[in-house]
């Protein structure tokens, strides 16, 4: 936000120099990110006039001009001038010998002499505006008003001294994007008075109402505009319009879109003015469409769809809502009735709107902050005068239709809990005069306020807003220069959760390596290893390949390995802990997430080429399954794990398995697909597995128990059982011993014949398991043990159809 301090103090004027109001600004929040004069320095420069000239004998493009600077006696200054635009009458700035001209662009001082020129003699220098450094304009002499006072030095006459606000604002500021909302925070801050602007009626002298219908009351609350017949196209902006854009950083295009503009600097109200003869019978505020499109201002066509907000007549819409307005009811040079709109349209429905068409436009930054809903009828009154006073014309009724404005919001201010948050004592009556200062309406209770947020503040919503409010007023420079103090209380950590940091070490200890890879990915994987149809697309990718959110992170692992192979690395032991991002319908919008996504944290690895490093005691061996089975049984010890054959889109359909944890699935482990590892080019399938965090984190916690008194007693067990009897499965027939003599059961042997032994049926193996059993109250009788294992075969034959080896 670029303002001109003489425009600000014509609202509220402190008795502050320029450096200190910049000061003031910067310590309540409002960052002054530039102050400097609206010219460089020099000096020595009049306002003069042309009157009269003659061809240079010596040279054909310059002219020898005899110039009236004001003197006293009358005398005229004789100067040499190339201009093409020196002509009799012309009233421009004169550069008198002595005088000192911005410094030049390698730093070197200039200096204005008497001079000889071809022969001729010159007393100064006739100067363009680039040469005073006030523009980039070169095509000629710097034309003045007509009315100039000649002799004025030339920094009072175009205030030339005025000093320039650059504000780098936050987005809570939004009732600062104008020059009086910045007179506001001002008033507020030193206590001086604040000029009340007055918007008088103006004359209705014809009765000309454009049809207006809102379809769309959640895109547009209020909506306020008349017709103005009769304006002259040819009406050129005042030139005091023209400085004050220009200070602003704003070009002049005409005398329309001027005073559009200027009413939006200097209030903060964008608006937009249509050409009425372009406009099919009516306007409609509603919703877009698919499909249709728009010619913008910029000369840019849109496609809009059903999020986008569009004002539109009867046959084409014409302008994007609270953005941009449309080429086809542009104002031109031949415009003579218009159509003066100003409206407020909702944040929520503005914001983000600008970004998807890549670009961004002034209104679109206001109104996606929010503007004041309260003045947009006073506003349009304050257009219509101007356009009266710059083109001429006849104003027409106004129509303000109003369908819904936010309600004002009410939030509970405490003062103790203030002075807890600030971090210094503040009482009562200062709490009441500053909320009295910003504007803010408030009912009073011992101890308490409720305040009322006004039209123009969108940011208060809570407490703390309120709170931060108060002391910038006050200052920050009072707050005390001592820490503050606070009871500090050291924080336990659960010890039934470790840290993701502790599952970093305990990976890294494995041998593994951790990788930070982009959320966004290859579309490609999302479809082939995760079986994901329909991935969260990125709006605006960095890069075509990373188009869609990952819903899982053994796609990024790949690509690490593959970069990995690529640089000659034979061995690969990689992991990562990241998010990511699932569709869950379920899931509202909070702190961490967004509403219909699921942002779970995963953790994954991946293991690829020699299972050990090269060395002469091991035999060389490839990585395979049960490597690293075994490093994720390491890294969630001592929770108990158990593997269930699965099937999963990136994984080897019979080398798979879903992790379980107290009979819920936490994860998958497997071999990367043929198929994949093909199209990857790998010559050996990597072993892979993902987890959800939260489980990796959870740790049982050790608990006490009293060493046994009693011995244990040990049996082995051979069985015979089918081929497609699991081990888990055999295992959990054996201890679900309902005495609860039997403690542990641990697999130890199998046995595979290649042709079938005895009564043994094809494709039967032997299952050796040794059973412990114990009994803390009694010592074991063989009687006991021989029972409790007959059961278990018993169970075993039940459930699994085994029977004992003979």
């Amino acid at each position: 936000m670029q303002f001109p301090e003489s425009w600000l103090r014509e609202f509220c004027d402190p008795p502050l120099s320029s450096a200190e109001l910049a000061d003031l600004l910067t310590m309540s929040g409002l960052e002054v990110e530039e102050l400097r004069p609206v010219a460089p320095p020099f000096d020595g420069i009049v306002v003069a006039e042309i009157v009269s000239t003659q061809a240079h004998p010596s040279a054909e493009r310059l002219r020898v001009c005899q110039v009236n600077v004001g003197a006293g006696d009358g005398s005229l200054l004789q100067v040499v001038c190339g201009a093409a635009n020196a002509r009799v009458g012309l009233r421009a700035p004169l550069a008198r010998a002595g005088a000192h001209l911005p410094t030049a662009d390698d730093g070197s001082a200039v200096r204005i002499d008497v001079g000889l020129l071809r022969g001729v003699e010159s007393h100064g220098m006739l100067c363009s505006a680039r040469e005073l450094k006030l523009s980039d304009d070169h095509g000629g002499l710097l034309e003045l008003a007509a009315d100039a006072l000649i002799g004025q030095d030339l920094r009072k006459h175009l205030s030339l001294d005025d000093m320039l606000f650059t504000l780098k604002l936050t987005p809570n500021l939004a009732h600062c994007l104008s020059v009086y909302g910045i007179a506001r925070e001002v008033s507020a801050l030193t206590g001086s008075s604040l000029m009340q602007p007055v918007f008088a009626p103006m004359p209705v002298t014809h009765a000309d109402v454009l049809p207006v219908r809102i379809e769309a009351p959640d895109l547009c609350g209020r909506f306020t505009g008349r017709i103005v017949r009769n304006i002259n196209p040819d009406a050129q902006s005042p030139s005091w319009l023209v400085e004050r854009l220009a200070r602003c950083g704003q070009r002049s295009v005409s005398a329309l879109v001027d005073i559009s503009n200027y009413v939006m600097f200097e209030y903060g109200r964008p608006s937009h003015i249509f050409d009425l003869d372009k406009i099919d019978r009516q306007l409609v505020v509603r919703w877009g469409r698919a499909g249709e499109t728009l010619k913008l201002l910029n000369g840019n066509v849109v496609e809009v769809d059903g999020q986008v907000g569009v004002i539109a007549d009867d046959s084409a819409i014409e302008s994007l809502a609270g953005i941009m307005g449309g080429d086809a009811t542009a104002v031109s040079d031949t415009t003579r009735h218009v159509y003066v709109e100003a409206a407020f349209w909702w944040p929520r429905a503005i914001a983000g709107r600008s970004r998807r068409f890549n670009f961004s436009t002034d209104a679109g930054h206001r109104f996606e902050r929010g503007v004041d809903p309260a003045r947009s009828d006073d506003h349009i009154e304050h257009i219509t005068q101007l356009i009266l006073d710059v083109c001429g014309g006849n104003a027409g009724p106004m129509d303000d239709q109003v369908v819904s404005l936010p309600p004002a919001s009410k939030v509970l201010f405490r003062v103790d809990r203030a002075s807890k948050v600030i971090g210094m004592p503040v009482l009562q009556p200062q709490c009441a005069d500053v909320f009295r200062r910003l504007g803010l309406p408030f009912t009073e209770a011992p101890g308490t306020f409720l305040v009322e947020s006004p039209s123009w503040r969108f940011d208060i919503q809570i407490e703390e807003d309120l709170i931060e409010e108060v002391i910038r007023v006050l200052g920050y420079d009072s707050l005390p220069e001592s820490p503050p103090l606070a009871p500090v209380t050291a924080r336990s950590p659960v010890e039934a959760i470790r840290s993701s940091h502790a599952v970093r070490h305990a990976l890294a200890a494995l041998g593994y390596q951790e990788t930070i890879n982009f959320s966004f990915v290859e579309p490609r994987w999302e479809h082939e290893l995760a079986g994901n149809a329909d991935p969260i697309k990125v709006l605006n990718p960095i890069a075509a390949p990373q188009s869609v959110m990952r819903s899982s992170l053994l796609g990024s692992l790949i690509s690490v390995l593959r970069f990995n192979l690529s640089h000659q690395s034979a061995r690969v032991r990689v992991f990562e802990i990241g998010r990511v991002a699932q569709r869950d319908a379920a899931v509202a919008a909070g702190n961490t997430t967004v509403a219909g996504v699921h942002q779970p944290m995963r953790v994954a690895a991946l293991s690829y080429g020699p299972a050990n490093e090269l060395q002469w005691g091991a035999a060389d061996r490839t990585t395979d399954f049960y490597d690293v089975k075994g490093d994720l049984e390491s890294l969630l010890a001592p929770a108990p794990v158990e593997f269930r054959a699965a099937q999963h889109p990136a994984l080897h359909p019979g080398r798979c398995a879903d992790v379980l944890m107290s009979g819920r699935v936490v994860g998958v482990i497997g071999e990367l697909h043929p198929r994949w590892r093909q199209s990857h080019g790998l010559v050996h399938a990597p072993v892979m597995f993902e987890l959800d965090l939260s489980a990796v984190l959870a740790r049982p916690v050790p608990a006490f128990s009293a060493i046994a008194r009693q011995p244990s007693a040990w049996r082995d067990v051979a069985l015979v059982v089918s081929h497609s009897t699991t081990c888990a499965d055999l295992i959990a027939a054996v201890c679900d011993d309902p005495s609860g003599l039997i403690r542990t059961a641990t697999l130890f042997d199998v046995y595979k014949p290649v042709q079938p032994i005895g009564d043994w049926l094809p494709g039967e193996l032997s299952m050796a398991v040794r059973v412990e059993l114990h009994d803390a109250g009694a010592t074991l009788t063989d009687q006991r043990i021989d029972g409790c294992i007959a059961s278990a075969v018993a169970r075993a034959s039940q459930r699994l159809g085994a029977r004992l080896r003979s």
